[in-house]
């Protein structure tokens, strides 16, 4: 697709092939990338079939409206190509600076009208500005018609669309200087027997801004991906190595105070870790297996073995004074 060609010239359609050389203006280079065109592309399309299906419920009529192209003009090129007169609704589109347009020929938006009174909606509609009451009739449509727009630009921005005022000669439109440039889509638009273009206008400049911070979004999600997936590939291989302290332990026991304070050198405090049950084996005070204890050459080592049954039993308290070394229970204990 073409951004940047004039009214007149041979402008491509959505989705068409280059047959050849595409002629570009060094006073304005583009600046519409083609991603850029391929999402304002999706957002036009939607709008378009939003619109068809608001129109067709609404005014109970065959319509159809389809995307036609996406162009960078100035705004003097945008209102020499259309029609005089023609209806130009000027649109408020916060939060973006500048304002907008909604344009359609007269003689659609009587075929509008004339639908939403039981009309037939024929071709030969009067081609005059709107009347009061018609003006009235029109805004309620054209509210539901923005509403479609900004549905269509969630996924940039929440525009916060309204209607400003209706002109119909499009000199007296100031909606930016003529050498601002615009944003412009066009549509093909048939409701009942008429059939004309429609065009949605836009800043340039705030239209791109969006654009460039919706695209570094997304690479900048995807290389944010890429890093966290490295990130834990990474940590999960400098796990394996990093030491980790692992201690075997016996059953914690209960004592008294006034036990502790009477220890003595050769002292044996007896535990009630019962001999048929493993040892824990941990890791940070988190018991990762269990173990009984042996020897391997000159060393002690523990065998890793399946962990006991659970035990909901209370802890037993220590009673007594310590016992010395030679005290026949200790034998008896850990024989």
């Amino acid at each position: 697709m073409t951004a940047g060609q004039t009214p007149g010239k041979s402008g491509s359609r959505v989705g068409s092939k280059s047959s050849g050389p595409e002629l570009y203006d060094f006073r304005r280079p583009t600046k519409l990338s083609r991603d850029h065109v391929r999402t304002l592309q999706l957002v036009f399309e939607t709008f378009a079939r939003q619109y068809t299906t608001l129109l067709t419920s609404t005014l109970r009529a065959v319509a159809q409206v389809s995307l036609v192209s996406i162009e960078q003009l100035t705004y003097d090129e945008y209102v020499s190509g259309l029609a005089n007169p023609t209806l130009m609704v000027t649109l408020s589109v916060d939060p973006l600076p500048g304002a907008g347009v909604l344009e359609m020929s007269i003689g659609s938006a009587m075929a509008c009208v004339d639908h939403m009174l039981g009309g037939r909606g024929s071709g030969n509609q009067p081609e005059r500005p709107l009347t009061d009451i018609e003006s009235s009739l029109l805004r309620d449509l054209l509210g539901r018609i923005l509403h479609e727009l900004r549905y269509a630009f969630e996924s940039l921005v929440s525009l916060e669309l309204q209607v400003m005022t209706f002109e119909y000669n499009p000199q007296f439109a100031q909606v930016a200087s003529p050498n601002d440039l615009v944003m412009v889509a066009s549509f093909d638009m048939k409701v009942g027997e008429t059939e004309t273009v429609a065009t949605v206008c836009l800043p340039f400049a705030p239209t791109l801004a969006l654009l460039e911070a919706h695209a570094n979004q997304h690479i900048s999600s995807a290389r944010e991906r890429m890093l966290r997936e490295n990130a834990a590939v990474m940590l999960a291989n400098r796990m394996e190595d990093v030491p980790v302290e692992v201690t075997v332990r016996f059953d914690s026991s209960l004592t008294r105070p006034e036990d502790l304070v009477d220890l003595s050198v050769g002292d044996v405090v007896p535990l009630h870790h019962v001999t048929s049950l493993p040892l824990t084996v941990r890791a940070a005070d988190v018991v990762f297996a269990h173990a009984t204890p042996g020897s391997a050459g000159k060393r002690l080592a523990v065998l890793v073995v399946d962990p006991p049954p659970p035990d909901d039993g209370p802890p037993r308290v220590s009673s007594g004074r310590p016992l010395p070394s030679t005290h026949p229970a200790v034998a008896k204990e850990y024989a």
